[in-house]
């Protein structure tokens, strides 16, 4: 009886493992279902069927669920929302389009073209279409058309009061904002494609903005004073620095988010994002640029207290490069965050790319010896050398080249490759200085002077300490 009670209860444990792992597998299936549009129908139904699962996420709240509504997106000629807040414009529409599909009609995938013989299906009396894409690289796809992505936002202002069509898929789980729906009836009017409700909350947004601004200014300031109590200088200089851009770097982020707060979208949302993305990254890279001076100053700070020279001109080079490399690094993100493919478009630069650097050659040899002097330090800010046809004093170690001041007092500037592919003559490191005289004494001279003489300059180098 015992062994027959634990070969039921091993089967029964069988059972649930292979269902788990059945259930399992018919989800990862599900996920990786592709996203089928080689035509009309298969477009339809992969909308229709990935747009089911993300209104059933938004009801559970799921955030696996929602994510479905990326292949939605994938049904969509998106082409014309390329570039700035792309994405949630692309998700928008679908939400849209599904709003209105599931309000005129229960979709019937039957009746729908499954051979690609046409170019376009329409939905009866309806404008919104499922085009052939003839070019691009989803060339061959069936997807819904740019004008029908570009008015989904029409449609269901037109049909938002109508009921869901019966047996359909009841929409997908949209209401609109709580501030849309709030404001009064007279303000959903629109001016120039953006409503007056939209208008005004824009305005208090700039205005909220401004004073966000003065606010951290107001913090700053006192955090300067606070400041001015310690033993060092550097956090004076960096609190001091980096008010202004940290202001503006709050009021950036507010009115980011004020942007969808607001609900805009469209032209509207493409245009006012581009400003305030340009503000965000533009205050971004001055908190950055800002920090780096700061750096630069505490170093300097460190190579004054040695006696070696061209430690400041290390400092100066570290200085450089750091800004150098901030406003690089900030412009090629901000340029990403617009939409702009700046790493394809350094990647795809080819032959182009190729004779850039050719013609750079030079500077960037120029580069890497400026770091090989600063590292073997042939010679220091303030020292007499002679390289080649130059004699003089150095007066500064750049990126490109060394400064020497001749003893004409003019300044000479030598590509610093070519003072490390050259000896280079430090007069400033000698010990001692061989002077070589030549006096001379007219032939009538009498013997007594020129030994007088002679002894007198002895006694001369004699009594120099130096000598």
């Amino acid at each position: 009886m015992t062994r027959r009670l634990l070969c039921l209860l091993v089967l029964f444990a069988t059972s649930c493992s292979l269902l788990a792992t059945d259930k399992k597998l018919s989800v990862i299936e599900e996920r990786l279902q592709r996203v089928d549009t080689d035509s009309p129908r298969e477009t339809l139904g992969s909308f229709m069927r990935a747009m089911n699962k993300y209104r059933e996420g938004t009801f559970k709240n799921d955030a696996e669920l929602m994510e479905w509504i990326n292949d939605a997106v994938r049904c969509l000629d998106t082409r014309q929302l390329e570039g700035v807040a792309a994405t949630q414009s692309s998700r928008d529409a679908a939400i849209y389009l599904k709003e209105v599909i599931d309000r005129i009609v229960k979709v019937d995938l039957s009746r729908v073209p499954d051979t690609p013989d046409e170019l376009d299906w329409e939905f009866p009396d309806s404008e919104i279409i499922i085009t052939l894409i003839e070019d691009g690289e989803r060339r061959g796809e069936y997807l819904f058309s740019q004008s029908t992505v570009a008015r989904a936002r029409e449609f269901y202002e037109k049909v938002d009061d109508l009921p869901y069509a019966p047996g359909s898929g009841q929409g997908a789980g949209f209401r609109q904002p709580w501030l849309e729906r709030s404001v009064p009836a007279w303000t959903r009017e629109n001016l120039f494609g953006i409503a007056y409700w939209q208008w005004i909350g824009l305005s208090l947004a700039i205005l909220c903005g401004l004073i966000i601004r003065l606010i951290v200014k107001g913090i700053g300031s006192m955090a300067h004073r606070l400041t001015r109590h310690t033993e060092t200088t550097w956090d004076d200089t960096l609190v001091e620095s980096e008010i202004n851009p940290v202001s503006l770097l709050a009021s950036s982020g507010f009115w980011w988010a004020s942007l969808y707060m607001l609900g805009f979208e469209g032209i509207s949302l493409k245009v006012l994002t581009v400003l305030v993305q340009v503000t965000l990254t533009v205050s971004v890279i001055w908190v950055f640029y800002a920090l780096a001076d700061t750096i630069s100053l505490y170093l300097r700070s460190l190579a004054e207290r040695t006696s070696n020279t061209l430690d400041d001109q290390i400092v100066k080079l570290i200085s450089r490069t750091m800004k150098v490399f901030v406003i690089i690094m900030g412009a090629m993100v901000g340029l990403e965050n617009l939409g702009i493919e700046v790493y394809q478009l350094l990647a795809g630069l080819g032959i182009g790319g190729l004779a850039i650097a050719l013609a750079a050659k030079d500077s960037l040899s120029n580069f890497f010896a400026s770091i090989t002097i600063m590292i073997d330090r042939p010679f220091q800010v303030g020292d007499w050398i002679i390289v080649g046809d130059a004699d003089g004093t150095v007066e500064d170690v750049g990126f490109r080249s060394t400064k020497i001041r001749t003893f004409y007092n003019s300044v000479v500037s030598i590509p610093n490759s070519e003072i490390a592919n050259t000896g280079v003559d430090n007069m400033g490191q000698r010990e001692y200085r061989r002077v070589k005289t030549f006096l001379g004494v007219t032939y009538d001279t009498p013997s007594e002077k020129i030994e007088a003489f002679l002894e007198g300059i002895k006694n001369i180098i004699k009594a120099n300490p130096h000598t």
